[in-house]
Parts: C-alpha cells; structure tokens; sequence
C-alpha cells in the first residue's frame, strides 16, 4: 500500500472521531472518539516518519499513547464521579456540577 491510503485512513478516522466528539452526548463515547482521533493522529505521524526514513515520528507517536493512556484514567475517574452523584454518563449532566 502506498503512504497516501494511510494518510486517507488517518484523515478519515479523524474526521470519523471529531463528528463523534460534537454529536455525542454520553461522555464514555465521547472519549473513545477522541482516542479515535489521538490514534489517527499516531497513523499519521508513524506514515510521514516512514516516509522520510527516519523516527522521530515514531517516537512522537509513543508520548501521545502515554498521554492518552493517562487521558483515559483521569477521564474515567471523572465519569464515574458524575455517574454516581447524578446516574447518568451525559455530557449536559457534567455542566450541573459546577457551584
């Protein structure tokens, strides 16, 4: 396969994770679109390092999945915290529990 179908993969996986970040109103979808979009941005950046020949690509793809490895813990935490003081995992039930 040529780089340009992983780029079109990476571009439409993106684009498939930002229309489930906007239309999503349950906060566990919503963070699995955005680890959608974190994983089309790994694809990209591990094609373009390819493409060049070198790793910095790569390598800048392993920091994202530790920072989104670390996004999905404290996400998780936050979820369950509004899931048990109001029972449901809405987005819209997450704005109420501002003072």
């Amino acid at each position: 396969m040529s780089p340009e179908n992983y780029l079109y993969l990476s571009a439409l996986l993106f684009t498939l994770g930002a229309c489930g970040v906007l239309l999503r109103r349950n906060a566990i979808v919503v963070f699995m679109c955005v680890e959608l979009m974190l994983n089309a941005a790994n694809l990209a950046l591990v094609t373009f390092s390819r493409m060049h020949g070198n790793l910095d690509g790569q390598i800048l793809a392993f920091f994202v999945m530790v920072v989104a490895a670390a996004e999905v813990v404290v996400g998780l935490a936050i979820i369950v915290t509004v899931y048990r003081s109001r029972h449901s995992a809405s987005v819209d039930d997450a704005s109420l529990m501002k003072l």
